[in-house]
């Protein structure tokens, strides 16, 4: 089996352990794994922005790079999202698109249900961890069991949070445009926090926000991407 790994923008300049961890688990599981350079972003801001000529540009630049992949995975359920959802609505009918869709993945779900996998290992033995379900992930993707049950049977614990399910705030563009708000979800979702060994989640921007609203407060807890502690529960 062959994938193209498709990193996202927020991955690479602030999460490239998430790419390096996605690469090595892919390959310790029997996947060649192939990393397209020519990539750029997926266009999900100028979508976002309603800038949707530019996002179509990026679309389709995107669907020629990754044309002959097998599949497309990526550390993110947000850009996946992107990928998989709304080219369609930018490419109406578009052969390419509709066959991009269907070979592209977030992480764990491509983990549980194109490889069927359901552990990795015991590395997260006695840990306990804060999930914090991205909305494109959860909402889009409708990944909601695969990330929890591949920590699971990593040997963690997942704690509850009542917040767990509620968005971050951050939205891209939302955050940038209603600053007030987006710190207020935040602020919100954190103040329900579990102490935890570490907070994870499948998306870098619901991470990178959450992690400097945290700093603001004086909360030390490790914030970490999905594909780095799936890496860990790995490689023990």
């Amino acid at each position: 089996m062959r994938v193209a790994l498709f990193i996202t923008c927020l991955a690479d300049q602030f999460y490239a352990e998430a790419g390096v961890a996605t690469v090595r688990l892919l390959r310790a599981l029997g996947v060649e794994v192939d990393f397209p350079e020519e990539q750029t972003c997926c266009g999900q801001p100028a979508f976002n922005a309603g800038h949707w000529n530019e996002a179509r540009h990026l679309a389709q630049r995107t669907l020629g790079i990754f044309q002959d992949a097998e599949y497309v995975v990526l550390p993110s359920g947000s850009c996946a999202s992107m990928v998989k959802n709304h080219y369609l609505e930018l490419l109406p009918g578009d052969g390419e698109a509709l066959r991009l869709s269907e070979k592209t993945y977030e992480l764990s779900q491509f983990l549980v249900r194109v490889l069927g996998v359901t552990e990795l290992g015991k590395g997260l033995q006695g840990k306990t961890i804060a999930y914090h379900h991205g909305c494109h992930a959860l909402r889009e993707l409708g990944v909601k069991e695969e990330p929890l049950l591949l920590l699971k049977n990593s040997g963690a614990e997942i704690l509850p949070w009542e917040a767990a399910e509620e968005c971050c705030g951050f939205g891209g563009l939302f955050s940038v445009k209603l600053p007030e708000v987006s710190l207020a979800m935040a602020d919100r979702k954190i103040s329900t926090l579990p102490k935890a060994d570490a907070l994870t989640s499948t998306d870098a921007g619901c991470l990178l926000h959450l992690t400097g609203r945290m700093g603001k407060q004086g909360r030390n807890m490790r914030v970490v991407p999905l594909a780095t502690l799936l890496w860990e529960a790995y490689a023990g």
